[in-house]
């Protein structure tokens, strides 16, 4: 067996094994690192941090044995972490710059940023969160960010929200004051957010777009190189076709789509465990599909969430619930796809 099966003989029948939140192949997405064929035993080597490894390693092995090895090692570590690329001489410390943007308001973007970020924190990653929703900055609250930043040596220091650095407008503006500016003030406000603010060391710096396709997404594109985007929409039709003209936009902008995350999902009954689709359900997995983008995950429609992000303590502090588990589950997805896109741009350069 040993001398008629080679590691390419394996690799290609690998291709048949594909990840179900990342919508590809564990080949193509690059997970399969290593590959032994000895003369009993085929050994595998498989690095990532998709929230289905489990259930990745059994499709290897089933796989692998229908090749006539009865005995096949899988091993699996985690991604590397973000390695620096394209650095920014704003934010040279930040090895990655996530966009978090929607096509829409409504479709819940804010919550989804503030609950990524606590979950990446709580995976152990050097985390900040920047709020670039000038007209409607929420970001403190959600995150229970009331101490507003201070000036350390002529620069801004964020403030820390459960380990993540923050910066928003809300700190600089009176309550309920509006914000009526045009491109030029915002694309001043956007520079000032990045090289004004003592981020540091930061492994990912999120960044809460305002909904829509406006100025500040294209100023933050021509300001740094940013690692990717991720989309937030919920199921029904009409968020899905507004949520693809924000994909197209960064797609103009030569920016890495990363992936689209299914909000406000299912609701599931707290009492009965009865779980009822209000908005459809599934539609941002198939629109990933048909895009061919990878699909991040689902958020469930749970009033906890809303109740617990008034309150600025994000489900996510709480990875052993239903709703940290799954804000969990889509942070790995993401940190997965900033990884390859990160490995992407080195081998461009």
């Amino acid at each position: 067996m040993g001398d008629r099966l080679s590691p390419q003989d394996v690799l290609n029948a690998l291709r048949a094994v594909r990840d179900s939140h990342l919508q590809n192949d564990i080949v193509s997405l690059g997970f399969v690192k290593d590959i032994e064929v000895g003369d009993r035993q085929v050994s595998i080597l498989m690095q990532t941090a998709s929230p289905a490894r489990n259930q990745l390693v059994a499709n290897i092995k089933q796989i692998v044995q229908g090749l006539g090895v009865s005995d096949v090692e899988v091993r699996v570590t985690d991604p590397a972490p973000p390695t620096q690329h394209g650095k920014s001489k704003l934010i040279p410390l930040v090895k990655s710059t996530v966009a978090v943007a929607s096509g829409k308001g409504g479709v819940g973007k804010s919550t989804v940023a503030a609950n990524l970020a606590i979950a990446l924190e709580r995976a152990g990653a050097r985390v900040g969160l920047m709020d670039t929703d000038v007209y409607g900055p929420s970001i403190p609250v959600l995150m229970g960010g009331d101490k507003p930043p201070i000036v350390v040596e002529g620069k801004i220091e964020p403030p820390l929200a459960y380990g993540v650095k923050l910066i928003s407008m809300a700190y600089f503006l009176p309550k309920d004051e509006a914000v009526i500016w045009r491109g030029p003030m915002l694309h001043k406000t956007i520079q000032q957010f990045l090289g004004d603010v003592r981020w540091g060391e930061l492994d990912y710096l999120i960044i809460d777009l305002p909904p829509g396709t406006g100025d500040i997404q294209l100023s933050l594109s021509q300001t740094i190189p940013l690692t990717g985007a991720a989309i937030v929409s919920t199921p029904q039709d009409l968020a899905l076709t507004v949520a693809s003209k924000a994909i197209t936009m960064f797609q103009k902008l030569n920016v890495p789509v990363l992936g689209i995350i299914e909000n406000m999902s299912y609701y599931a009954c707290p009492h009965c465990g009865h779980r009822e689709d209000i908005f459809g359900h599934g539609g941002a997995r198939e629109a990933a599909r048909k895009l061919g983008l990878p699909f991040l995950g689902e958020i469930p429609l749970d009033p906890v969430i809303r109740v617990q992000s008034d309150a600025g303590k994000p489900v996510a502090l709480d990875g052993g619930s239903v709703n940290g588990k799954a804000f969990q589950e889509v942070a790995a997805a993401l940190a997965e796809q900033v990884s390859l896109a990160n490995q992407q741009a080195i081998s461009i350069e």
